[in-house]
């Protein structure tokens, strides 16, 4: 069982997924544009701001290539869409670490960060992860959500009857109160 196949061609999850894909993807491709449009040399360490972020050629490619690839997965859609937004956001956290570790080396700082570009790395990629895993990871995701559905079949129900006369068993060691 796939889960694409579960999944309802005009479910609220894929618009989710889409919206965050393109709004994502544009914002970067517009970065990009606005970064070339300063020529730039390609692994300069100087440049102008562009959105209060330094830039260069590369890193001006780079957001080029990383907003078409969203833009791509928005129109492409479906769970493609929210697993590009995962990997994408990762991939930028990843990015955000990189900046970390090469602020002040202007010899490896190659994509020209600066501390706000680190920032900007950072809540864009929570931002992007957080649009993937909508609707796939809650403790209180609807019962028609194909998620949802997955995952309590794999879980045994718990019993019925009133919480007072309810006794759940946890297997292991007891926990003793004070230790």
């Amino acid at each position: 069982m796939k889960l694409q196949d579960e999944l309802p061609v005009d479910h609220r999850l894929l618009l989710v997924w889409r919206t965050g894909a393109g709004l994502g993807g544009i914002f970067l491709i517009v970065f990009g544009i606005l970064g070339l449009a300063d020529h730039p040399g390609f692994l300069s360490t100087e440049g102008d701001d562009i959105a209060g972020m330094s830039t260069n050629g590369a890193l001006s490619i780079l957001s080029i290539v990383m907003g078409a690839v969203l833009v791509a997965g928005a129109v492409i859609g479906g769970n493609f869409a929210a697993n590009l937004n995962m990997v994408v956001g990762i991939l930028f956290v990843l990015s955000g670490f990189y900046g970390l570790t090469v602020l002040g080396r202007p010899d490896a700082n190659i994509l020209n960060f600066r501390m706000a570009n680190v920032l900007f790395a950072f809540i864009f990629g929570l931002v992007v992860v957080t649009f993937g895993m909508y609707g796939r990871v809650s403790s209180h995701l609807p019962h028609d959500n194909p998620y949802w559905r997955k995952r309590s079949a794999e879980e045994e129900p718990l019993p019925n009857g009133p919480k007072t006369f309810v006794k759940v068993m946890r297997p292991g060691p007891p926990n003793p109160i004070g230790h």
